[in-house]
């Protein structure tokens, strides 16, 4: 695992420890273990994330363990500020999938992409567009495969089998997985053990982003941790109850417990 040589304490936010370091240091942090024939997993959690985990702890654990755990929310970054804690920066997924691409196209990595939105009259899938726009602007990345798995897949053996086997297959230095929370999790620790040399990164909405089925939201909202609002823009029908019943009310309780930290606990003695 990474954590055996990486130098950083990880910051606690809402029980769940992050990795206080920015989107380059994940880079390079991942291409050196490439180097040295290590793979990893990558967490990027939001609030959403932090919210379903802070009820499941068996879910809160395997999220622990992962190699590089990385705030993708804004408000986990407030937070940990609010509680006297530094978080370098934000290091949202939809970022790190082009990052990671780049640095991989620099040393030929290759890379597999598996999500997206299923192909439509015979054009290619989400995964096989995304990943043709990775390969053409990150001139020398190695394309490994691109797969979008029929909705449910991951509760069908056979066709979790047949999933698991064309990744495996491919032996990529990196895997894109956008299949949502937390599925795609439990998918990369079914394929880890067998992929020991490869990283990982749990990406969410990231592969439809790249392929463009999803329009991200502009660099301004971004920049201020608004992207949330972007999104139930456009979809409020599928979002509203989760941004606006379940995780507003979720991010509020989080940042007034770190403040209430930050106001009661007691100040160091010096000698």
């Amino acid at each position: 695992m990474l954590r055996s040589y990486s130098h950083t304490r990880r910051v606690p936010v809402g029980g769940l420890p992050i990795d206080p370091i920015t989107e380059d240091e994940v880079v390079d942090r991942v291409l050196a273990a490439l180097e040295r024939g290590r793979g990893g997993w990558i967490v990027t959690p939001n609030v959403d994330i932090l919210r379903q985990v802070a009820r499941n702890a068996p879910l809160r654990a395997q999220l622990s363990a992962a190699d590089l755990v990385v705030a993708d929310g804004a408000p986990l970054v407030w937070a940990a500020r609010l509680a006297g804690r530094a978080l370098p920066a934000r290091v949202p997924g939809s970022d790190l999938i082009w990052s990671l691409s780049r640095g991989l196209a620099a040393r030929n990595g290759s890379v597999f992409v598996l999500g997206g939105t299923p192909a439509e009259h015979g054009e290619p899938d989400g995964a096989q567009r995304a990943a043709a726009r990775l390969a053409a602007e990150c001139p020398g990345l190695q394309i490994a495969g691109a797969h979008c798995p029929p909705f449910g897949f991951d509760h069908n053996p056979r066709r979790l089998r047949s999933v698991c086997a064309r990744v495996i297959q491919a032996q990529p230095q990196m895997v894109y997985v956008g299949i949502g929370f937390p599925r795609q999790e439990h998918l990369i620790a079914s394929l880890r053990e067998a992929l020991p040399a490869t990283w990982f990164l749990g990406c969410g909405a990231a592969v439809n982003f790249v392929a463009g089925d999803v329009q991200r939201a502009r660099p301004a909202l971004q920049k201020a941790g608004l992207e949330w609002l972007d999104r139930l823009a456009r979809e409020p029908r599928r979002l509203a109850r989760r941004y606006l019943r379940e995780d507003a009310p979720f991010a509020a309780a989080l940042l007034a417990r770190s403040l209430h930290h930050r106001l009661t606990r007691r100040p160091a003695h010096r000698a």
